[in-house]
């Protein structure tokens, strides 16, 4: 086995053979770790008038058992990466399975919605100890012509993983298995991460460690802080009414982050290791994918959770049935990014697949835009599903194209896992931004119309909303440089 030397004067080795042979064997297994995550951070949705009625959750806890999930993993993301360059991406996936599966355990045994809550948070964190290394072990162990295909499976997880959130989740919640009722959706993950720990740390090959080198505590607690004081008013400003300590928490975030960079910056400048490479940042290439990534999970998250809150409180769906109606849309999203995103980008590039794939989302949107204007109120979730199955083949064509663009342009070895960090909390981060925001229109635009026309109206407001993200991406695939974008 040919060992790639390691270009960092520090780091872990993250060399691994292009020609090693377990590396198709354990795609799946490193892709679970995408599965749960998402899936974890949809189920909860379907499950919400559960916990109100058995644990008697307020609208502020039941913020806080999604957005808290949200805010550890989104924050963590970063430092998770930069531990697995330190420290080894099989470490750190196996141990962060781990932890994730004992957290999921301790959110299925929760006594009160306080609980938790507390328990969503330990579990967000856990999630991003082991996200990081997925993507940091992808662009390690395949070689560059094998790559396109394992990130087309790593964009097909994402749309299974968050469209199984709604759709299983609704079968777990109906099939009431034991007497569990919504405790079911977190003790699923028990058996499949015990196992998949079990394989990663089997089939994973174990990386050299050349040297220890510190933690960077200042960048990792900055980092952290300023996505804190930005996603935390954001989760509780709606339920709180946005009281003022919301509204400075958000404007405090920016200066937070802005002193944060600098001092990575000046670490980098002294020879030091910063958590975050700011080069790496303002690259362009990696920036405006940043930008697209965020920007697609942000429509994506907002869309989904405005047409379950249609579906389910608008059209009087059941959970089962409501998340069955995603169904076709989480079918088209995995063949679209699965067997169509690798061979058109092979041919075209993976901007023109990024700028194909937007334009294809905007299609479904309109599409969908189109009927709600012209049934209203006679609206039928049949009726909405051809503009859903094009808006999921728009966003499989797009997430694994600027997934492989970002981390395949010119990101040597030792640096994969914090590019994974960055770029996967820009995914969250968007998840995070467009579920709230989309989430403030829609409910703005319902206003005390509770009414299915109601409902249908707040729709129309929040895929308009969704529509202007879209315009965003387009324009940032549009500026992508070429040699990014091959």
């Amino acid at each position: 086995m040919t060992i790639l030397e390691n270009r960092a004067t520090a780091g872990v080795s993250t060399a691994v053979a292009p020609e090693f042979a377990a590396r198709w064997r354990a795609l799946p297994v490193i892709l679970s770790a995408m599965f749960m995550a998402m899936f974890d951070w949809f189920v909860v949705n379907v499950a919400a008038s559960s916990l109100q009625h058995d644990l008697h959750a307020g609208e502020a806890a039941l913020e806080l058992i999604v957005g808290g999930y949200g805010f550890a993993y989104a924050s963590g993301l970063i430092t998770g990466g930069r531990l697995g360059d330190l420290h080894g991406h099989r470490r750190l996936f196996v141990i962060g399975m781990l932890a994730f599966t004992a957290a999921s355990l301790l959110c299925g045994l929760a006594p009160n919605a306080w609980a938790l809550v507390a328990f969503r948070v330990l579990q967000g964190g856990t999630a991003a100890l082991m996200v990081p290394q997925m993507l940091a072990l992808i662009n390690t162990l395949f070689p560059p012509h094998e790559r396109p295909r394992a990130m087309a499976a790593f964009g097909a997880t994402i749309g299974i993983g968050a469209v199984s959130g709604q759709v299983l989740g609704g079968v777990l919640l109906d099939a009431d298995l034991f007497g569990w009722g919504w405790r079911t959706i977190f003790y699923i993950n028990v058996p499949i991460g015990l196992v998949a720990a079990a394989l990663a740390a089997r089939w994973l090959p174990r990386h050299e460690i050349t040297h220890r080198p510190k933690l960077d505590p200042v960048g990792a607690l900055g980092i952290s802080a300023a996505l804190a004081l930005l996603l935390v008013p954001i989760t509780l400003g709606r339920p709180e009414g946005w009281p003022l300590w919301t509204w400075v928490s958000m404007v405090a975030a920016f200066p937070v982050l802005l002193l944060t960079l600098r001092y990575e910056a000046r670490l980098a400048a002294r020879g030091g290791q910063p958590v975050l490479d700011t080069e790496m940042v303002r690259e362009r290439g990696f920036s405006l994918g940043l930008v697209i990534a965020g920007g697609y999970l942000s429509f994506f998250a907002g869309f989904m959770l405005c047409l379950t809150l249609m579906l389910q409180n608008g059209l009087h769906l059941s959970p089962l049935h409501a998340g069955l109606a995603f169904a076709p849309l989480g079918i088209c999203f995995a063949a679209s990014s699965f067997f169509l995103a690798p061979r058109v980008a092979a041919r075209v590039g993976s901007r023109a697949v990024m700028v194909i794939g937007t334009l294809t989302s905007m299609t479904g949107l309109a599409i969908t835009l189109a009927v709600l204007f012209g049934m209203g109120s006679n609206v039928t979730a049949l009726e909405l599903i051809p503009g859903m199955m094009i808006v999921g083949a728009g966003n499989g064509l797009t997430i694994p194209s600027v997934v492989g663009a970002v981390l395949s342009s010119g990101i040597p070895a030792h640096r994969a896992g914090m590019a994974a960090g960055v770029l996967t909390t820009s995914q969250q981060f968007g998840n995070a931004i467009g579920a709230t925001v989309l989430g403030v229109v829609f409910f703005t635009a319902l206003g005390t119309h509770l009414s299915t026309g109601g409902y249908v109206s707040a729709m129309e407001m929040a895929a308009l909303g969704g529509a202007a993200v879209l315009v965003v991406v387009l324009a940032a695939a549009l500026a992508l440089p070429r040699a990014a974008a091959r």
